[in-house]
């Protein structure tokens, strides 16, 4: 597999254009880098080719409630259960005031 020489490739995750996606086609290229986050020690990111891209399918009124209720889920506190208007972090498991409280009470 060349792992160079092609101009009209995309990555999947960073398609450009957004609106494309590989398509069931086969990896173009590939470009391979030494990462510490990966256990092997290297990383690999693979490229498809522009010209046998497919656009992306539509968004579904079913599809898009799914994704407003998890996000919904996301931005709910599960301490006072209020809406936090952000998203929770996964650090903390609960919104900024809830755990500031116990400090604030101290």
């Amino acid at each position: 597999m060349p792992t160079r020489g092609f101009s009209n490739v995309f990555v999947r995750d960073f398609a450009n254009p957004p609106s494309l996606r590989p398509g069931g086609q086969e990896v173009a290229a590939q470009i391979l880098w030494r990462s510490r986050r990966d256990r092997t020690g290297i990383r690999a990111a693979y490229l498809y080719r522009i010209d046998r891209a497919l656009p992306v399918r539509p968004m579904t009124p079913a599809r898009r409630a799914a994704l407003a209720k998890a996000m919904t889920a996301r931005r709910t506190c599960p301490e006072c259960g209020r809406d936090a208007g952000y998203v929770i972090p996964t650090s903390l498991g609960m919104c900024v005031p809830c755990f500031d409280a116990p400090a604030l009470a101290a």
